[in-house]
This record gives structure tokens, sequence and C-alpha cells, in this order.
């Protein structure tokens, strides 16, 4: 979380295009490359994501490091932890900044690997708060979630067979889900005081209609959003950590946060740790004076 919370904070100090999106002739398919530019990690470096429906995991993804100040590759990443961690602790940032106090009903859509990290931040960052988790029914991913953390006598877990009835009633609405061909729930279905995650963006459009706030990681990822015009309220999340903006008002404004992923929270993470790497293992030479390894 504190990785980032100073990426978040410190957003203003690097080079950040927007993502390039490519989509082949194939039904659910993306390539996403990400760049970015971090003066004060003296680190660059690009994420690539791929997505394939019928591939296992259906995302994928690869990260690039270089050395800024002298323009050699460091490092050649593989992106799924490190992408499951960063969009989970920036969810999880979002829903510490956003959320209405004392938030305890929470409804759950989309239960793989990021869902759980989310709810190992939630349950590191609210240690002994109760938690009703409802759980949208999807196979057998939300017993399989459930039997996760079944340790945990502060939670209590419920089985719900629509997305309305996971929605309804629940404070906080966290979508892990990759994929919706339209919007899941109907207005009536979002409460006053719901704070809504929609982790990869689909599903949820309507609310930015006629939600009292928007919030987003990256202006320019969001610009193209068909609603973007017609949004009551808009800032980014760096704006409400650096006090230019203000974050929830009162307890009955309904808020949805947009962290459609920024590489900088990836290449942050892969950088930090790349110098974890680098100050535990023996550093290796393989017998060219300029190529070093690391183990």
């Amino acid at each position: 979380m504190g990785w980032t919370g100073d990426a978040i904070s410190r957003k203003d100090e690097v080079i950040l295009p927007p993502k390039i999106s490519m989509k082949p002739d194939v039904p659910g398919c993306f390539y996403n490359s990400m760049p970015v530019i971090i003066p004060y990690l003296n680190v660059a470096g690009v994420k690539e994501v791929t997505r394939y429906p019928k591939r296992d995991p259906s995302l994928d993804s690869e990260i690039l490091l270089y050395d800024l100040s002298t323009g050699d590759a460091l490092a050649l990443l593989d992106g799924n932890w490190i992408t499951a961690m960063r969009t989970a602790a920036a969810a999880v940032h979002s829903i510490k900044l956003l959320a209405k106090d004392g938030f305890c009903e929470i409804g759950m859509i989309g239960l793989g690997n990021i869902q759980r990290a989310v709810m190992m931040f939630l349950l590191s960052l609210y240690p002994g708060r109760r938690f009703k988790i409802k759980l949208f029914r999807y196979k057998d991913q939300h017993e399989q979630f459930a039997n996760r953390f079944s340790d945990y006598e502060d939670l209590e877990f419920v089985y719900c067979d629509s997305y309305d009835e996971t929605v309804k009633g629940s404070e906080v609405v966290i979508s892990c889900a990759t994929y919706f061909a339209e919007n899941i729930c109907d207005d009536a279905s979002f409460d006053e005081g719901v704070l809504v995650v929609p982790v990869h963006t689909r599903g949820f459009a309507n609310c930015d209609r006629f939600f009292d706030r928007v919030f987003a990681d990256d202006t320019a990822q969001v610009k193209s959003f068909s609603s973007f015009g017609e949004w009551k309220n808009y800032a980014e999340v760096a704006d409400v950590v650096c006090g230019r903006a203000s974050g929830r008002k009162h307890e009955r404004e309904r808020i949805i946060v947009y962290n459609v992923g920024i590489s900088l929270h990836d290449i942050y993470f892969a950088k930090k740790i790349y110098d974890l790497c680098a100050d535990k293992c023996p550093e290796i030479d393989l017998g060219s004076p300029d190529k070093k390894f690391w183990i």
C-alpha cells in the first residue's frame, strides 16, 4: 500500500502517455502497451498486457525495465503477480480514500486472483472489522473464495444469484470481472453512499451519468468514455491525495472510481522488486564485461 500511495502522490513527476490498445480480429482479444518514465527512480519501462478469452489465464502480462541514465535494459519480468498486487492495492487505496466511514457490507463480482488480493489488503488495513462479503455466484469461484478466507472469524460470506442482489445494500462494490458486454445493474440497485470500484471498467457505465462523483487514476485514459462530458463532478485520485480536490463530501454521495490501470504502478513495483533482488542476491558475471545478471 505504501508503494501505491507514494506513486499516486508523485504522479505529476512522471512521463505517462496513454496506453496503446490494439485489438486483433479475434473476439475479446487485445494487446495493451503501457510505457512510463519515472525520473525519481531512474527507471523507464513498458508493460505489455494481452487478453485471449480461451487462454488460461485469459490475461497475461510482461514488464521490461530500463536504466534511465544509461538506457540499458535491466530486466524482463513476468507481470502477472505485480499486476494483481498493484491493481488490488490501488483498489483498496481508493476504498480507504473514498468509501464512507465504517463501511462493512461489500459486494464482490469476479473472484479471481485480483479480488483475493483485494480481500487480503482489506483484512490487513482493517484488522478486527466485521465484514459482510456478498459474493456473486459463478461456477465454483464463490465457494473457493470463501474457503480461502474461512479462517477469518470476522468475515461473513453470502452467496448472491444476481448482480442486483450483489450490489443492492452494499456500501462498497468491487468488480474484478474482465469483461461485460453491457451494464449489469439498473440505477435503482445502487444505494446512497455506495462506492463502486470497477477494476476493469466494464459493466457500470450507467453510474457515470447519475452518480454524484467520478474519479479516475488518469484523465487521459478515461476521456474516450462515451459519457465523459456528462460527469457531474470529476477529479483524479492523485488530485485528492495531493489536496487539489476534495474526496467524499458526505455519507450519501454515490461515488465511482475508475482505476483503469496505469503503468506507473507496475513499473514502480517492478523497480522496487528489482532493487530488493539486487540488494539480496549475489551478482554473477557471465563472462561479458558489460552484461551482468541477478539471480
